[in-house]
């Protein structure tokens, strides 16, 4: 069993006047989905390795040759959340799971990202496509979902429910799991920005996991590090992103070699 490890940094609030000024665009952003994706109900989207891109990149240069050797399959790290995961507005290259590969990579670690991102997706819909998500050697399970529950006032309380429904199946598999939390704006009220806050630190404590306490800490309101839309991160922004999590993910993935 290896060791989880709790990161206890905590991130610089956003000031409530700019996430006012930007919520009929988180709205708007929070219901529209990525050209990429169909329509609601989501089919379900195979989920993408992170080193995807590369890998057909090398194989357009490679020459045929009459005999081949399948490649080893690499264990998984499956990146479950929304468009923020999905990399929504950037190169698939661009995207923090596939900075997240390229910092496995360069470490010399056997891992193989998924990125399974779809835009527009709640906690709810995580628990719908869990099972698929979590095809193959699966190790680990960063979980990155419940901003849209916010953007969209659902209850906090299902919410929670939903990411418990993940997290324990996750687990029943031998599937590590690393929560990243968010934060809801505050036109639903100052008592649900405080329930919704509160909702991530609670579940890590009850279920003993590790934890990102805010995914966009130092991205979020910063202009320069976001897109034009001022909710999805740019190149920059996705790299400070994969920093973030890569704190947190990084000692995991020496435990899971060992486990």
């Amino acid at each position: 069993m290896f060791r989880l490890v709790a990161v206890a940094r905590k991130w610089t609030r956003v000031s409530l006047p700019l996430l006012a000024l930007t919520i009929s665009a988180l709205i708007s952003i929070s219901c529209s989905r990525d050209p990429r994706e169909q329509a609601d109900p989501p089919a379900a989207p195979a989920a993408v390795p992170a080193s995807a891109a590369s890998t057909a990149a090398a194989a357009a240069a490679t020459p045929a040759r009459a005999t081949s050797t399948a490649p080893v399959a690499r264990p998984r790290i499956v990146v479950l959340g929304d468009s923020l995961t999905a990399g929504l507005g950037l190169a698939q290259a661009e995207s923090y799971p596939a900075r997240l590969q390229q910092k496995i990579d360069g470490a010399g670690l056997s891992f193989e990202i998924i990125n399974a991102g779809v835009s527009g997706d709640t906690s709810a819909g995580g628990v719908r496509r869990l099972d698929w998500s979590l095809d193959g050697d699966v190790r680990i399970l960063i979980l990155e979902l419940g901003a849209n529950d916010g953007l969209r006032g659902l209850p906090v309380a299902d919410m929670v429910a939903n990411l418990s429904t993940i997290i324990e199946r996750a687990r029943a598999r031998g599937i590590a799991v690393l929560l990243c939390g968010m934060e809801a704006p505050p036109n639903f009220g100052a008592s649900y920005t405080r329930e919704f806050h509160a909702a991530f630190p609670a579940l890590a404590r009850k279920y003993h996991l590790p934890f990102v306490p805010f995914l966009l800490n130092g991205v979020a309101g910063t202009t320069n590090l976001n897109q034009a839309d001022g909710i999805h991160p740019n190149v920059e922004g996705a790299r400070i992103v994969a920093d973030t999590v890569w704190s947190t993910l990084e000692p995991m993935l020496g435990a899971r070699v060992t486990s």
